[in-house]
């Protein structure tokens, strides 16, 4: 009887302590669930050439600025021929993915622009993909998606 009451009371001792060991609790997964703001990266898209800048709005303003080179030099090369004479500055909607790949979203334009220039979707997507290599952002060491808004003015006549 002595025997079953130790052993009992030992079970219940043992039950009551797997409360202080950490038995399928993985401790590390804590840290992986916090909130991260998205909206803003710790290191913009970059190309090669902006690379070995270190401020983050001079990397920035490397890219915006090559993309708009890339952008016009393309567009200049091609015979764009519009119905009428238009001078507007339209708006060019970007997503670069986590890989950098870089794919047109939308380009928001008046309906008289998109009348008289109707390939102008297709133009800015072959300029987008004779882009250079591009690195994605970076969120907290992470490649991220990001989404940017490029003006372009475009005179034909």
């Amino acid at each position: 009887m002595r025997l079953r009451f130790v052993f009992l009371l030992s079970l219940i001792a043992l039950i009551q302590s797997c409360q202080f060991f950490p038995i399928g609790s993985n401790s590390s997964n804590e840290n992986i669930d916090m909130v991260i703001d998205f909206s803003s990266v710790d290191t913009s898209p970059s190309f090669a050439i902006c690379d070995s800048i270190i401020e983050k709005e001079a990397k920035t303003s490397c890219f915006r600025t090559t993309i708009h080179e890339h952008l016009y030099k393309s567009l200049s090369a091609q015979h764009i021929v519009a119905l009428n004479s238009i001078s507007e500055i339209i708006q060019v909607h970007l997503e670069i993915d986590k890989k950098g790949v870089v794919s047109l979203q939308s380009i928001q334009a008046t309906n008289e622009f998109k009348q008289s220039i109707p390939s102008i979707d297709s133009l800015i997507k072959v300029s987008l993909k004779s882009l250079p290599a591009l690195f994605p952002a970076i969120k907290r060491g992470i490649p991220v998606t990001t989404h940017y808004q490029l003006p372009i003015q475009v005179a034909v006549k």
